[in-house]
């Protein structure tokens, strides 16, 4: 099938590849060139594992290609809107500008019958407006949210956990999302589930997904504020609760909270979509999972700082980790640069090390320190603090080797993601999120 992928950023661009590696036909389309000049390359112009091998797999073939022109798109059976939705400045709500102009764009090369199928995080309600924009061309609007994680974006999308389509009822929109069973066909037999619903649920699918996942994160880190006044051990607890099955381990890991481009900022929207509808007070509690989360940033520099006796002015504390998470070079709202800035701030010599992000966390912070080399940026450290979960920090670095190399025996564990017992027995003076 002939598809388009309008927006070819982290979603769009992981989103072309994977359907042209299952054989379909595609066409990635984008306002930016220097993107579309590194893809059209074989280039991931960011950290994704298997995404330069689809991209190149994938332009090979013939089966896939960028373009800066709309028209493009045009001939193209299914669209699908990949535009991103950032934070609306000055405020919690989402910017639909680059959506809404995206589609005005699109506009003159549908044909009737084509699906415009929406992947763009958005609030709800949105769909109903440029399902009116495109009805004079005979396209039909699907919505069809995306569930990829950073890290897995490509086994996301092409061993989905479920495919949710959200259409109108009637003969077009059940078409619609039988053409979009056809897409996503290999998905379907090897047994994804196909929901079908309105299009206004689907919409809040995404949300309502991101919303739980930050409450369930913030929650665990609000029981590591009561472990830590109280003497116990926020690990422990989330493994004895997590052998509840209602309530489930995955997710109840303490540390210095979630950050990226999606999370904090969809749950913002969301609350604030949920105030214009008169419904603010069903989410309120996500204004306390926002703050629950932002609070552990403090704790972890506090951690530090008492760790040191008080004072890290001239200190050098070697920060392992940029990236919001492992697997990842994004570094948008991220815990682990907030962590390094704020020391920074302190007077602290920080050395920042990531295997995947300097680039670009020094473009964006060039007043901090950074050392490709892990070892390196250990060295002579009066303090490590782990702040993205890397296996290099988590699995492949032994306290023994680490000791050798730093001044002074000192660790953080901002994700709770060390061997506790291991450091301290090596000698270091371990100090984890509420942890004893």
């Amino acid at each position: 099938m002939r598809l388009s992928v309008i927006g070819c950023g982290y979603l769009g661009a992981v989103h072309a590849a994977a359907m042209a590696s299952i054989g379909h036909d595609v066409v990635g389309i984008d306002v930016d060139e220097q993107k579309v000049a590194a893809l059209s390359a074989g280039t991931a112009p960011f950290f994704e594992p298997k995404l330069a091998e689809l991209l190149q797999a994938g332009l090979a073939s013939g089966r896939l290609r960028f373009s800066t022109r709309m028209a493009d798109a045009a001939g193209a059976g299914v669209h699908f809107l990949a535009v991103g939705t950032p934070q609306l400045a000055g405020g919690h709500a989402a910017d639909l500008r680059f959506v809404h102009a995206a589609v005005d764009d699109l506009v003159p090369h549908l044909r009737p019958g084509d699906v415009l199928a929406g992947k763009s995080t958005v609030p709800v309600g949105t769909a109903s407006g440029i399902s009116a924009r495109i009805a004079p061309t005979g396209a039909v609007l699907a919505w069809n949210p995306e569930f990829l994680r950073e890290g897995w974006a490509v086994h996301d999308t092409l061993a989905p956990d479920r495919i949710v389509v959200g259409v109108s009822s009637g003969e077009s929109g059940e078409r619609a999302a039988e053409i979009l069973r056809e897409v996503y066909r290999p998905a379907v037999e090897a047994g994804a589930p196909f929901l079908v619903t309105d299009p206004a649920t689907a919409e809040l699918v995404k949300g309502a997904a991101n919303a739980f996942l930050a409450t369930k994160i913030s929650f665990i880190n609000a029981m590591a504020e009561i472990a830590e006044a109280a003497g116990a051990d926020v690990t422990l607890l989330a493994d004895a609760i997590g052998h509840d099955t209602r309530i489930g381990r995955r997710y109840l890991g303490s540390g210095i909270g979630f950050g990226g481009g999606c999370l904090p900022k969809d749950i913002r929207a969301f609350a604030a979509r949920a105030e214009e509808l008169g419904r603010g007070e069903s989410v309120g509690f996500l204004h306390e999972v926002d703050a629950i989360n932002l609070r552990r940033r403090d704790r972890a520099v506090q951690i530090v700082v008492d760790a040191l006796g008080g004072l890290v002015f001239g200190k050098r504390v070697a920060v392992l980790g940029a990236a919001f998470k492992p697997f990842s070079d994004d570094i948008r709202d991220s815990p682990a640069i907030d962590v390094a800035v704020r020391l920074r701030g302190l007077g602290a010599d920080v050395v920042v090390t990531d295997p995947a992000a300097i680039d670009n966390a020094r473009a964006v912070h060039p007043q901090l320190g950074y050392e490709r080399d892990r070892d390196e940026a250990l060295r002579g450290a009066h303090a490590v603090v782990v702040v993205t979960e890397w296996d290099e920090y988590r699995r492949h670095l032994s306290p023994e080797h680490a000791g050798a190399l730093v001044s002074a025996r000192v660790v953080v564990d901002g994700r709770n993601c060390l061997d506790a017992a291991a450091w301290r027995a090596a000698g270091w003076a371990y100090h984890g999120m509420g942890r004893r």
